[in-house]
Parts: C-alpha cells; sequence; structure tokens
C-alpha cells in the first residue's frame, strides 16, 4: 500500500512566522524606496516576504539563499505566478559559508540559526555575519523571538524541545543587542496574539487534516507524535511567553 503524501508544512501558511498581510506591507515600508536596490533574504524559505517586497516596486531586484531546495521551488512557482520569476533569484545554499557582497537592502527574519553554532548564541552570531553583508547606511529587517515574560518550570520544560529557554532574552535585551553589533533602531514592532494563532494554526493544519484522513496509515503514529509534541510545546510552553519583534535596523 502506498503512503499517502504529507502536506508540507508551507502548505498552508503564507509566511514562515508569525505575520499578517497588513504588517507585513508596514515592514516593507520601514525598509525606504526599492527602486533599483536588490533585496537579499538570508535564510529565505519560500522568499514570501521577498516577493512580496519586490512586488511594490517593478525596479527592485531580489536574491533568496536557503539551503532547502524543496521550499525554493515552492518560492519559485509563487515567483513565476505573480510575473516576478525575472526579477528574483532562489539560490539552494548554507548561508553559514555564503560569501555575499555588502547589499543595501537585507532581510533575516525567524532563521538566525543558519549561521549554525550553539543555539544560544544563534541571534549573536547573526547579527555578527549580518553586520558585515550590509553596507554602511543600509537597511536590515531582523526578525527574532524574545521572551514576553521568563517561562515558569513547567512552560521551559514544554518549550525545551524546541527551544533552550536562555536561547532568548526580552525584548529590551534584544534590541541592545542588535546596537550593540553596529545598529540603529529605526522601527520597531511585535507579532500579535492573533499572528501567532494564525501562524500556528496553519502549520498544524496540514498534519491534522492528514491523520484525519488516514488514521490508518503506517506513517499515522510517527504523524502524531510529531504534531502532539508541537501542540504541546505551544501550548503549555510558548504561547504565553514566546514573542517575536521585528527591528528595523540601520548599519551605522
Amino acid at each position: 500500500m502506498t503512503t499517502p503524501e504529507i502536506p508540507p508544512l508551507y502548505r498552508d501558511a503564507d509566511f514562515n512566522g508569525p505575520l499578517s498581510d497588513e504588517h507585513a506591507a508596514k515592514l516593507i515600508r520601514t525598509l525606504g524606496p526599492l527602486t533599483d536596490r536588490r533585496v537579499v533574504d538570508l535564510g529565505c524559505g519560500w522568499a514570501e516576504f521577498l516577493l512580496r517586497a519586490l512586488a511594490t516596486d517593478p525596479a527592485a531586484t531580489g536574491l533568496g539563499v536557503d539551503l532547502d531546495e524543496g521550499v525554493l521551488e515552492h518560492g519559485r512557482a509563487n515567483a513565476r505566478a505573480r510575473g516576478l520569476a525575472d526579477r528574483v533569484d532562489l539560490v539552494a545554499a548554507d548561508v553559514g559559508v555564503w560569501e555575499g557582497e555588502p547589499a543595501d537592502v537585507v532581510v533575516n527574519s525567524g532563521s538566525t540559526h543558519v549561521w549554525g553554532g550553539d543555539p544560544l548564541d544563534h541571534t549573536a552570531n547573526a547579527l555578527a555575519a549580518l553586520g558585515d553583508l550590509v553596507r554602511p547606511g543600509g537597511r536590515l529587517l531582523f526578525g527574532e523571538c524574545f521572551w514576553r515574560r521568563p517561562p515558569t518550570d513547567a512552560e521551559a520544560a514544554a518549550a525545551m524541545p524546541f527551544i533552550p529557554p536562555a536561547q532568548y532574552r526580552p525584548l529590551p535585551g534584544l534590541v541592545d543587542l542588535a546596537l550593540a553589533h553596529g545598529f540603529r533602531l529605526l522601527a520597531l514592532s511585535e507579532a500579535s496574539p492573533q499572528e501567532w494563532d494564525d501562524f500556528e494554526n496553519r502549520h498544524a493544519l496540514g498534519w491534522e487534516e492528514w491523520l484525519a484522513g488516514n488514521p490508518d496509515s503506517p506513517r499515522a503514529d510517527e504523524v502524531r507524535v510529531r504534531a502532539d509534541r508541537h501542540r504541546h510545546a505551544r501550548v503549555h510552553g510558548m504561547r504565553e511567553t514566546l514573542g517575536f519583534a521585528y527591528l528595523t535596523l540601520v548599519r551605522a
């Protein structure tokens, strides 16, 4: 018997992060005029934010870099469907060793892990690397998690399979860390609870629909364990504690 395909997490999601259409449009405006600018998105996933940025200006071009060829192909299909394929390159590469020219506009959102190392150092590693990839006076959109409040021991234990509690810091500490790496803050916002819920619900939907339609599949137990583990971490560990901030920074 052929096992039905398990849908990818991006099947029902627009962005690979807690972000609404309205919020995305506001963030794009903070990047300044994009005419004749090349927007570089590092750890771009399926590059939805990059494509939306390019759609605002017919003279803007873009480059997205990600290690996952599957999600990049999803992004390429979206680019073709929107008439943007001739203005964007989506490249499969390890951002951690990627050596590109510094750019005027750089995006790194929800993917500080692409520079590797200990998870406790991911945010600092990313900011250090990005400092060399943004031209002086250029802008960086940096999206990163922070603790809205310290998790309790029970919440920390629930989140631990996905997030070591010491990996993130409160929002003031995140801003200070960015400034310590040679940036100035132009704009700051955070994902709303509604954006978080919409993002998590969409990611979970494909697995739940697959389980409902394939309860006797040989892979049902595997998918159920994965879905249950993620839901437990979300509901018991992260929903009341974890925030996501968007910092628009200028390279000093």
